[in-house]
């Protein structure tokens, strides 16, 4: 039975986020004139991928009877892992594609400014530039386009891997993971679409791969379950190491790109947005709960 519930919450949340995203740009949202862009999106993300680790995660971690010294020690340790990952680009997000009008979106001959997942300008007041840094660059959309699918398949394992660890610990926490893991995963997706779609002009065959690389998940999810299975002494371990990962997305790669001046109307609705995600973590724990 918990083999079955982590298979259907890691399709869920690797090809539903998918889905989710692609439904989205369809609708215009996301979009930055839109009435929920990116900025709203991310802020939902973080909140529920820190309400997931501080307030569910690390809680059920630190109740086992493993030392909160080795718990502390792994989740340092998960944090710099992570970091690492990120510096060989194989756990970067990406979630600052730019993300283009809707009308943008159907034309295949803009510029290429889109074309990495991970390099882009956004314009901020008094016409300055805030550069995110990544100045590496791959030949043409072609060539960023398969960095994106790679990237996002390893990335995809491994949240599957965390998902299984929070379903052997408590189906409660699996549940809150997978909604967790399909929030951030929205925003991420939506650029990893605007990237393949830049390559090809085909719509369909981008959303195909993006749901093959998200189904990825589930192949983590599987592997998880056997591995902690056989681990199970070492499960408030994995769930630090979930939890690192979680905290690292949320603190090195979401909430920098909050960081930048707004407007007090602009400033609110970023922590309104940024609270509804942890809200939505609570009440996802209450009726799993309940349940």
């Amino acid at each position: 039975m918990t083999l079955v519930a982590i298979i259907l919450a890691t399709l869920a949340a690797g090809i539903g986020s998918v889905w989710l995203a692609a439904l989205f740009m369809r609708l215009g949202l996301g979009g930055r004139s839109a009435s929920v862009g990116p900025q709203h999106l991310l802020s939902l993300a973080a909140g529920a991928l820190l309400a997931t680790s501080f307030m569910h995660l690390l809680p059920e971690a630190f109740e086992s009877q493993a030392s909160a010294h080795d718990l502390f020690a792994t989740l340092l340790v998960g944090v710099v892992f992570f970091f690492l990952l990120d510096k060989a680009e194989l756990w970067h997000h990406g979630h600052e594609h730019s993300h283009p009008e809707p009308h943008q979106l159907v034309q295949g001959h803009d510029d290429h400014a889109h074309a990495h997942a991970h390099a882009h300008a956004q314009p901020r007041e008094g016409n300055e530039q805030h550069d995110h840094g990544h100045a590496h660059h791959h030949h043409g959309p072609r060539a960023g386009g398969w960095a994106v699918l790679t990237g996002d398949s390893v990335h995809c394992f491994g949240d599957g891997i965390l998902i299984a660890s929070a379903f052997m610990a408590d189906f409660r926490l699996g549940v809150i993971a997978a909604v967790s893991v399909l929030a951030h995963e929205v925003p991420h997706h939506m650029g990893d679409l605007v990237v393949l779609r830049q390559s090809s002009p085909n719509r369909r065959m981008a959303l195909v791969k993006v749901s093959l690389a998200g189904a990825v998940t589930a192949l983590g999810g599987v592997l998880g379950y056997f591995l902690v299975g056989q681990l199970e002494d070492f499960l408030p371990y994995f769930l630090a190491v979930a939890s690192s990962s979680f905290i690292y997305v949320a603190l090195a790669d979401l909430i920098p790109q909050l960081q930048k001046r707004l407007t007090a109307r602009e400033t609110v609705a970023q922590i309104a947005w940024l609270v509804a995600g942890m809200v939505v973590v609570t009440l996802v724990s209450g009726a799993a709960h309940a349940h």
